[in-house]
């Protein structure tokens, strides 16, 4: 009859809690990384697993499976008082994530100097100003993640894009941003033309280059 509701399938209806994923484990896994990557869980922080368990409403073995897979991605370990905690990066562990960073940014840069189209070229520019004018560092964070997924993008590699994915995860570790540093908008707003402007004129070691000293600034500005 015209007007009346359809009631959708069962199977085609959305799901949510855990019924949304493959399985108990994976809704766990998903459930502390996505925790972790907006803060709600720090580095250092403990995980508990019956707080979990009660929390998302699961046993302790889909508990225990996420956690042990969190570890093997570097993001869970053991903390200083015992148990399992989200990890906490050293000085020397800082050093090598930025390192590697700076050459997938700069690897990055340099394909989409090759391939960017005049549309992703356009986009970056707009996200580096929404970056720079940003009102606060978080804000001017989220700005700068978004830049950095649509160049990963203009690459136009599809392994480098899914080292960038899990990157991502890591670079939660670090506590804060270097956003909150005065002045850190408008020299990363510099920064960002540079690579921008090389990828723009199909200079793929420009870009390079200007992509690498770029992560090399923000790390100089992290452990300042």
């Amino acid at each position: 009859m015209t007007g009346d509701a359809t009631i959708p399938d069962a199977a085609a209806r959305p799901r949510d809690g855990h019924e949304a994923y493959s399985s108990r484990a994976e809704f766990v896994y998903r459930t502390i990384l996505n925790d972790i990557k907006a803060g709600r869980l720090a580095p250092g922080e403990r995980l508990r697993e019956v707080e979990l368990a009660d929390r998302l409403a699961v046993s302790r073995t889909p508990i225990r499976e996420a956690i042990r897979r969190l570890a093997e991605n570097g993001l869970v370990s053991h903390g200083t008082g015992g148990g399992l905690a989200v990890a906490v990066l050293d000085l020397a562990q800082m050093k090598e994530l930025y390192d590697v960073r700076a050459v997938l940014e700069g690897a990055a840069a340099g394909f989409a100097a090759q391939h960017a189209s005049g549309d992703d070229v356009e986009r970056m520019r707009i996200l580096a100003e929404r970056c720079r004018d940003a009102s606060t560092s978080e804000e001017a964070a989220a700005c700068n993640e978004d830049l950095h997924r649509i160049l990963h993008a203009a690459s136009h590699n599809r392994y480098l894009t899914m080292l960038q994915a899990q990157f991502s995860n890591w670079l939660a570790l670090l506590s804060g941003t270097t956003f909150s540093r005065p002045g850190r908008g408008a020299t990363a707003y510099q920064e960002h033309c540079r690579i921008i402007d090389a990828i723009a004129a199909r200079d793929g070691q420009a870009a390079q280059d200007a992509a690498i000293a770029h992560i090399r600034s923000a790390y100089r500005i992290r452990i300042g």
